[in-house]
């Protein structure tokens, strides 16, 4: 039956600054303390590294990363896109920091060729109802499927189902309120909001096994998509591994999560891919100073390959790229060994074993049987 290669991308994050440089920015009008014209990002970025085009093509944004991609040839492409796709709506006055980019310019979306955007975040609400369903027609208009958020409860906890050669790889998106998700933004059973998790626990996974239990058909392929955890630091708290402990043991084939603003530990359970914390892909940080040690400014564009008839991790690899001029480029081999060393000193139960390749790329070997017993 052959195997399936993804992209599983962390925070893309297109609102503020990287809207600003495109071609019709959404309002750039701002609610932060110290902030409060989304222009003064690519200002903090121009100051740190130099002249950002404007107005920049769509595909500009994605750089050397499209080509690094294009040689590895992913089937399936999926990121969290952590803004609204919205010129409308009104900013929630519960929070401080708001994403937006305009439906105009979702063309800097599908310049990556992504199939899903998982939505179940906190900022796909930011400018209410009336963002999240402009969102949710830009990208279906855009042919890009969603999961994670809808007009009601139904369609938010709704896997999005991308077909494969024989069968299908069905991916649930959900957020958990540790990644600074409003309570008040779960979805209902009419009205709209997020496939909210009100506590990362056995009983929330339990439940979401037994959702997965109901729609996944035998010999389909299964991820779950959870935004979860604090921005920085490289903790990762035991609720969060017993929670993709059991949802691998449920039969999920990938635990994809997000939040943290760079790479955290990875982890093979029972042959299984987790990954707890994928880091940004895209955002508008640069000339930000405070979190040096995290070398936000390099990130990872994961691409495990599985078993296509039983989901075993086969192989994983990961392109290291770094934002510049808002922008991404191809990271240095330093760069990528900086990664591998980093990923390989956390320790059990933790994957270690990371190497460089001749390509650029990281990998690890996973040949002759990975992963913790259950």
């Amino acid at each position: 039956m052959g195997d399936v290669t993804l992209l599983l991308g962390g925070d893309v994050m297109t609102g503020r600054g990287v809207d600003a440089v495109l071609a019709r920015p959404a309002p750039a009008d701002l609610r932060e303390p110290a902030v409060r014209d989304a222009r003064e990002y690519v200002a903090l970025a121009e100051a740190a590294n130099g002249p950002v085009p404007k107005p920049a093509p769509p595909h500009r944004l994605w750089g050397d990363a499209l080509g690094l991609l294009d040689a590895v040839a992913p089937d399936v492409r999926i990121v969290n896109l952590e803004t609204a796709v919205t010129g409308r709506g009104t900013h929630d006055p519960t929070k401080g920091i708001h994403y937006r980019m305009h439906p105009a310019n979702v063309s800097a979306l599908t310049a990556a060729r992504l199939d899903v955007c998982v939505l179940a975040n906190n900022h796909c609400l930011d400018f209410g109802p009336v963002g999240l369903a402009d969102t949710l027609d830009a990208l279906a208009g855009a042919g890009v499927a969603t999961a994670g958020a809808g007009p009601d409860a139904t369609a938010a906890w709704r896997p999005a189902a991308v077909p494969l050669a024989d069968h299908r790889l069905l991916v649930w998106s959900v957020a958990a309120p540790s990644s600074g998700v409003p309570p008040y933004w779960a979805a209902t059973d009419d009205g709209p909001g997020v496939a909210y998790l009100p506590e990362v626990s056995a009983a929330s996974a339990e439940a979401l096994a037994a959702r997965i239990a109901a729609e996944a058909r035998p010999g389909d392929r299964v991820v779950v998509s959870v935004h979860w955890g604090t921005n920085w630091g490289y903790e990762v708290p035991p609720e969060h591994v017993a929670f993709a402990h059991r949802l691998v043991d449920a039969g999920v084939d990938v635990v994809h999560g997000h939040s943290s603003h760079h790479p955290r530990p990875v982890e093979v359970y029972r042959d299984r891919l987790v990954l707890y914390g994928c880091g940004d892909v895209v955002d508008d940080y640069e000339g930000i100073s405070g979190y040096e040690k995290y070398r936000p400014e390099l990130r990872l564009l994961w691409l495990p390959t599985l078993d296509r008839a039983t989901g075993r991790l086969l192989r994983l690899r990961a392109v290291p790229v770094r934002m510049r001029r808002l922008r991404l480029e191809r990271a240095g081999p330093d760069d990528a060994r900086w990664f591998a060393d980093l990923l390989g000193g956390f320790g059990a139960p933790f994957a270690g074993g990371f190497t460089v390749g001749p390509d650029g790329l990281l990998a690890r070997d996973v040949s002759g049987g990975t992963g913790t017993p259950s």
